[in-house]
């Protein structure tokens, strides 16, 4: 019965701490690589970071549903991986701006999946999802 306990405080602890934190302020600095391709642009139109449109709006993408901006054409394979009800976390959004076409592969179970994006992030994904989090509040 100790062990019981023990494993649920263990548990609750877990949970209740963040599963994954990057830094904003370095994540705003990273967002510069991502400029080219993407824009944060609040719903009311107000320009957060104005950048290229080769990619979707990134503005509240933390907590939406993985392809779920209606004004972009994503592909197949991101789509596919939409379609399973998939939503961006911070983790998901890090590993998919590292490797996208890795990525891809591994959620969907597919080898032949692929991703739109062909820039790798490398490192630093954490800090700009954490950007995106405190700019898209």
């Amino acid at each position: 019965m100790t062990k019981t306990i023990l494993l649920a405080i263990v548990s609750a602890a877990a949970l209740a701490a963040p599963a994954f934190a990057g830094d904003a302020a370095a994540g705003e600095d990273t967002f510069k690589k991502c400029k080219a391709c993407h824009s944060v642009v609040a719903p009311d139109g107000t320009a957060i970071q104005k950048g290229g449109k080769t990619g979707p709006n990134l503005y509240g993408i933390i907590g939406r549903a993985v392809a779920s901006d209606p004004d972009y054409a994503y592909g197949d394979s991101i789509l596919a991986l939409g379609a399973t009800g998939a939503v961006w976390d911070e983790a998901s959004f890090a590993a998919y701006t590292s490797d996208p076409t890795g990525y891809m592969k591994t959620a969907l179970g597919d080898d032949a999946a692929k991703s739109k994006m062909s820039f790798k992030l490398g490192e630093g994904g954490e800090d700009v999802a954490a950007y995106l989090v405190s700019v898209s509040q």
